[in-house]
């Protein structure tokens, strides 16, 4: 097929490339730098420069390519300064995934495009704080912690208009797998700390495995909805230290809800103490979808350590001379 990814050069779009060519596929992929545009030419895309809030340069940009499918993955997660304010934070990554999917459907519908993949989240304590402690893409969704209105919206917006329209929609749990994952250095630097009981359960999933489920569902008949996490979701108690442990650093700081509130606000707490995780159940079973790391407790240790094996040894100071340079 010809494909359309919108988002190709982020950290799951760079990831779905390779493996959407190495499937026979020709790529287009949007980007917004030279610098990514260079890289999906190396790994055999054609870049288009694009703002996908712009609806007549994303019609123009999918009309003229003629797409067999659309896949919508992009965010902006990479530079996102994250607050109290989550909303604030994910302000821009909210409106591509309302002004953006409408702008991509809508381009889509015209070009006569019918295929459809759009990413979501399992991730935020998405669920409803309920019940059991995992739930299936049947399960009801959670009413947004404070802070968090916008982006929850935001998530069901495109769930909806993508489901309507026949696509598929892909509910992510937390990505590791990057260099630059959002979690290292907060972790490392200890301001990463285990909130009230730590109960909460998060669901992970390696970029790899994710772009690994993203290609096989450009398959697969919608509408539908999966879950796209790995085999072992666990309260957060269980996966920092091993997160911390992984990354060299030290054990992380516990600190009561009421202190986390303060300091982080409600969505972070409801995050760290009530969250409920989310099964991969349906994903592996109709999409055929098996994990190279279907568990973070031995994903973690693979990925961060090829990580920190890969990153230049710093170089002691040179002994200071009465000709060193001030």
């Amino acid at each position: 097929m010809r494909i359309f990814v919108a988002g190709a050069s982020g950290a799951l779009g760079s990831r779905l490339v390779p493996q959407l060519i190495q499937a026979g596929h020709d790529v287009i992929g949007t980007h917004h730098s030279p610098v990514s545009a260079d890289r999906l030419r190396a790994l055999g895309a054609k870049p288009v420069m694009l703002d996908l809030l712009d609806s007549r340069a994303v019609r123009e940009a999918v009309l003229e390519n003629e797409p067999d499918a659309i896949m919508h993955q992009a965010t902006a997660l990479a530079n996102a300064k994250f607050s109290r304010n989550l909303d604030k934070a994910l302000a821009k990554t909210n409106e591509l995934r309302t002004k953006g999917t409408d702008a991509l459907l809508a381009a889509a519908q015209e070009a006569g495009t019918r295929r459809f993949v759009a990413q979501s989240a399992a991730a935020y304590a998405r669920y409803a704080r309920q019940g059991g402690p995992i739930k299936s893409e049947d399960d009801p969704l959670a009413d947004p912690p404070a802070n968090m209105q916008q982006s929850f919206a935001a998530m069901d917006y495109v769930e909806n208009a993508v489901a309507g329209f026949g696509g598929i929609v892909l509910r992510y749990g937390v990505f590791y797998g990057a260099a630059n994952d959002a979690s290292i250095e907060p972790v490392r630097k200890r301001q990463f700390p285990i909130v009230g009981d730590g109960g909460g359960i998060w669901s992970w999933i390696h970029l790899d495995d994710a772009a690994a489920a993203t290609a096989l569902a450009l398959e697969y008949e919608g509408p539908a909805i999966f879950n796209v996490v790995d085999d072992e979701p666990a309260p957060v108690r269980e996966w920092l230290p091993v997160l911390a442990k992984a990354l060299g650093a030290k054990p992380p700081r516990r600190v009561p809800a009421w202190v986390g509130r303060l300091l982080a606000g409600e969505a972070v707490v409801v995050m760290s103490t009530e969250a409920r995780g989310a099964s991969n159940t349906k994903a592996k079973r109709e999409l055929g979808w098996t994990l190279r790391h279907p568990s973070w407790r031995t994903g973690f240790a693979a990925t961060y350590s090829a990580l920190s094996l890969a990153e230049p040894r710093k170089r002691a100071p040179a002994a200071r001379t009465s000709h060193s340079p001030r």
